[in-house]
Parts: C-alpha cells; sequence; structure tokens
C-alpha cells in the first residue's frame, strides 16, 4: 500500500486517489486505514483507495448538540423503550447502510457520486468486524433496530463510515452514542474523511492530512476500547437517565 502523501492532487481528476486494486481483504483494510486511508468504489471499478486532503474531522470535544436536538436525545435517554447497543447486530447495520446508500449520480455521505458499499466492502467489513477493529453503534426502539452505523477502530484512533436511519434522528442518536462512548474511553478524535453541511453543523472541521496522520498514529498506539455501551457515558455530553426536560 502506498503512502497518503503520493495520492493525487487538487489539480487533478481524482484528488485523494492512491492506488487501484483487487486486493480487499481484511489484513489490507487495516493497513489502509493505519496509513490514513480507506477503500471507495462502485460496482464498475476496480478497488479504489483514497486519502483526502484536508480531512475532515470531530473532535469530540466540539461535538454540538443543537436546542431541538436535545431535546430529543433526552427523550430518547428516558425513554427505557430506547437503548443504545453495540456490535449486537453488525450484518444488519452495515446492511441497511447499503441500502440506504444513493445511487450513482446522487450525491452521498462521502461529498461524491456512487453507490460504495458494494458486496465485496460488505463482505471485508464483515469479517473486520470478526477480527474485532469494525464495529456498530446501533439505535434501538421496542427491541427494533431503527438506525445505527459502522466505524474502523485502531487503538484509539476511530475512523466513522456509513450510518442509516428509519426514523428522524436515529443516526445522529447513534453518533452522539459514539461520541460520549469515545469521551468516556479516551478517544479524541472521529475521523469524517470528507466535508459535508451535515457534518460541519455538528462541529466536524478540516484540519491538513499530515496533521491527521500523525494524530492517528499516535491514537492508534494506545489501548483499544471495550466495545461496549453504558448509559452512564451520557453524562460525558450533560445528560443522562434523570436528565430533566428543557
Amino acid at each position: 500500500m502506498p503512502l497518503a502523501h503520493t495520492a493525487w492532487g487538487a489539480d487533478t481528476h481524482a484528488p485523494g486517489l492512491v492506488a487501484a486494486g483487487q486486493d480487499l481483504s481484511p489484513e489490507r483494510l487495516k493497513e489502509a486505514y493505519s496509513k490514513g486511508i480507506f477503500p471507495w468504489f462502485n460496482h464498475s471499478q476496480p478497488v479504489l483507495w483514497w486519502s483526502t486532503d484536508p480531512r475532515m474531522v470531530l473532535s469530540v470535544d466540539e461535538f454540538r448538540i443543537h436546542r431541538s436536538f436535545k431535546k430529543t436525545l433526552i427523550a430518547f435517554i428516558s425513554n427505557p423503550r430506547c437503548e443504545i447497543r453495540m456490535d449486537s447486530a453488525f450484518a444488519k447495520v452495515i446492511e441497511k447502510c447499503a441500502q440506504r446508500a444513493p445511487k450513482t449520480g446522487e450525491e452521498n455521505q462521502k461529498g461524491s457520486t456512487g453507490t460504495w458499499i458494494v458486496p465485496e466492502m460488505q463482505k471485508v467489513y464483515g469479517l473486520a468486524h470478526a477480527e474485532g477493529f469494525v464495529h456498530s453503534v446501533e439505535t434501538w426502539i421496542d427491541n427494533e433496530l431503527v438506525g445505527g452505523l459502522y466505524c474502523v477502530c485502531l487503538g484509539k484512533a476511530v475512523f466513522g463510515e456509513s450510518m442509516f436511519s428509519l426514523q428522524k434522528d436515529v443516526s445522529k442518536i447513534a453518533l452522539a452514542a459514539l461520541v460520549a462512548f469515545s469521551k468516556a474511553s479516551g478517544i479524541v478524535m472521529i475521523d469524517c474523511q470528507q466535508n459535508t453541511s451535515h457534518l460541519s453543523s455538528l462541529g466536524a472541521k478540516e484540519i491538513p492530512r499530515s496533521r491527521f496522520i500523525e494524530m492517528s498514529k499516535q491514537f492508534q498506539s494506545e489501548e483499544p476500547p471495550n466495545w461496549k455501551f453504558s448509559p452512564d457515558f451520557w453524562l460525558e455530553l450533560g445528560l443522562g437517565p434523570k436528565a430533566k426536560k428543557i
């Protein structure tokens, strides 16, 4: 796998492209993320590897909870029919993310076009989940999976991938849970890859790729967290089961 700084530049027709090939395995996936590189391609393409510059990241201390969403979170946390789970239904989460991924020609969550969660991607992330470095954060209501996201975790470096919602705000609730978990676990940054207005509204910012890779390497050397969610983690966001309604 080439290094991220060899990616095509902003003046090319594919800014951030690092390499193309057919090797898509958990080992290759781990190597790529460790270098600040991620896969993204559609059905008609070879496996394409990317590293964007600048890089969109969310500092967990800068996560924005707007007033209306805070009400939604408090209602969710206070409702015994609602819960956050981690890694209990990974296959369903990535399947739902793939189903919700836009068709070719529509803007996707990576800020470009095309469906990227192709069957090969679902398979390799599933294998990586079994190996313990890909995780799901799930929003459940009445014992039904209604939203969630999946991410890569190497040490304490977290790389967000995709999310889905079957109801309003439930993927955002999963993201808030990931932020709360991260703060409780000593994770300080979540990689968001590319800039979108939605991510910006939640507090994510662009930083130089070189700075991102430097920080990521440092975080990867730390002990990974235990991917279990406790309702007590909501206190990291100033919320909790006994939070008063506003």
